[in-house]
């Protein structure tokens, strides 16, 4: 056998220890989600907000929230106005995702909040993330807990933002991430 050390998941701290609301009204949002959020035949994004809403998402006026999307937790959500929310985001959020006003996450973009103590005992680590006002996220992006993407910023196609601070008007891309212009 090896002498590398293995952790035994049974003992790892649970999920649960990102709820911080009731069992029953995250089961219930699990089920409002697939059926109005998520649902793809479901075409009105002014009632994909309204029930975010119902469920504590912080939503500004005209938000445009498309098709396929999910939201781990919508209490640990804020949106500006006048922002885009393109088909097929996934926002993981464990801890508390802020996007502020006319800001665009294109199509198929994940954000997580989430990580793992895994030289420890796998347990659940958040860091929030902050994306400023203007900022485009293009399509599938990865953005990691502790990413700040500042003011009229861009960050390209397929790029993983990894907690780090992508400074205002410039346009960041790839994966190890760097800057390759200005705005």
């Amino acid at each position: 056998m090896s002498d590398i050390p293995v952790i035994d998941l049974s003992r790892a701290p649970g999920e649960r220890t990102a709820w911080n609301q009731p069992a029953w009204k995250v089961y219930l949002w699990a089920v409002c989600e697939l059926l109005f959020v998520t649902n793809p035949w479901q075409i009105s994004s002014g009632l994909r907000v309204r029930v975010l809403r119902a469920f504590g998402a912080e939503i500004g006026k005209n938000v445009i929230f498309r098709p396929r999307t999910r939201v781990k937790f919508p209490w640990r959500l804020a949106i500006g106005d006048r922002s885009w929310i393109g088909e097929g985001v996934w926002f993981h959020n464990q801890d508390r995702i802020s996007i502020a006003h006319d800001v665009v996450i294109s199509q198929e973009t994940f954000l997580t909040t989430g990580s793992h103590a895994h030289r420890r005992d796998m347990a659940l680590i958040t860091r929030p993330i902050r994306i400023d006002a203007g900022v485009w996220v293009t399509s599938r992006c990865v953005i990691l807990g502790g990413s700040i993407v500042e003011t009229s910023s861009v960050v390209g196609p397929m790029s993983v933002v990894g907690g780090i601070r992508v400074p205002p008007g410039e346009i960041w891309a790839g994966n190890p991430i760097r800057k390759v212009g200005t705005r």
